[in-house]
């Protein structure tokens, strides 16, 4: 899939993706900040992504989880942030969300601070009904 929109391009195309970019894009978040490398790459080898590039350059990222028949989990969604504030997340969103992958299933994410943003798509909190297992 790919979406082309002002200087910007959205591509589902893995070769695209520049793994090293997506390392550093995720180390300075706040969800992964600690996840080792090893668990990126094969986060990304085992799920549908998609990469944001402005030119020959990667400019976000953001994965699915999905059995793609019953539901999707929205995962790792971040632009860098000299390129923030200028609607490329909204769009990013937008196209994975309309994808026809995606299309009739149930959608969970987590976020602690962009609720706004996944709320404009049709997320709702839900926090009574779902629970969470980390690895010891």
């Amino acid at each position: 899939m790919e979406v082309k929109f002002e200087d910007y391009l959205i591509s589902s195309d893995k070769s695209l993706l520049n793994c090293e970019t997506i390392y550093m894009f995720l180390a300075s978040s706040y969800w992964a900040k600690n996840r080792p490398i090893e668990a990126i790459n094969k986060s990304i080898e085992t799920s549908l992504c998609f990469g944001v590039y402005h030119g020959n350059r990667q400019i976000g990222f953001a994965r699915i989880v999905s059995d793609f028949a019953t539901m999707y989990w929205l995962a790792d969604v971040i632009i860098d942030e000299e390129y923030r504030g200028k609607g490329i997340g909204k769009k990013l969103v937008e196209t994975i969300l309309t994808s026809e992958d995606l299309k009739g299933l149930n959608g969970i994410l987590g976020t602690l601070d962009a609720h706004g943003l996944y709320e404009q798509y049709g997320f709702v909190k839900n926090a009574d009904r779902f629970m969470v297992k980390r690895p010891v």
